[in-house]
């Protein structure tokens, strides 16, 4: 008999509630969402709500759940960058969001809403800085937090 995963069908827990949480997996969300370390909230949307700049899940065409910063809207077609990979987009339909990050709750247990001064403030002044920078900052990040780890 197969396993199956329970991200298999992540779409049925905004059906049966208005929100979940997940463990970040990946390093594409740095330096704002970090491997392991957070936890995200998301939240169900409708097609009407306002996503735009806003961290949303979607599942790609290979079926991985991939949670990255909308960059553009045009008509149904959305499109989607990690903060930590300025150069990658993805593209998705916009029924094929599952949610958006409503909040983040860090190791300690604090959880921030996304929508607060404070957590709009610090994406900004990431998402401002130059490519270039943001590559070289991340790869100091990356390397530090794989010492970290061992």
């Amino acid at each position: 008999m197969m396993q199956s995963n329970p991200l298999d069908n992540i779409e049925l827990l905004t059906d049966i509630g208005d929100s979940f949480e997940i463990i970040v997996t990946g390093y594409s969300m740095l330096p704002l969402l970090g491997k392991s370390r957070d936890r995200i909230v998301i939240r169900r949307t409708s097609a009407n709500d306002d996503i735009m700049h806003r961290i949303a899940m979607f599942r790609s065409a290979n079926g991985k759940l991939v949670t990255h910063r909308v960059v553009a809207i045009d008509d149904d077609i959305v499109t989607l960058q990690g903060d930590g990979n300025p150069i990658q987009q993805e593209r998705c339909r916009r029924h094929d969001i599952i949610g958006v990050v409503d909040r983040v709750i860090r190791e300690s247990g604090k959880s921030i809403s996304c929508t607060s001064w404070w957590w709009r403030t610090r994406e900004r002044l990431w998402l401002w800085q130059p490519r270039i920078v943001r590559r070289y900052v991340l790869a100091i990040m990356r390397r530090w937090l794989e010492r970290r780890k061992r």
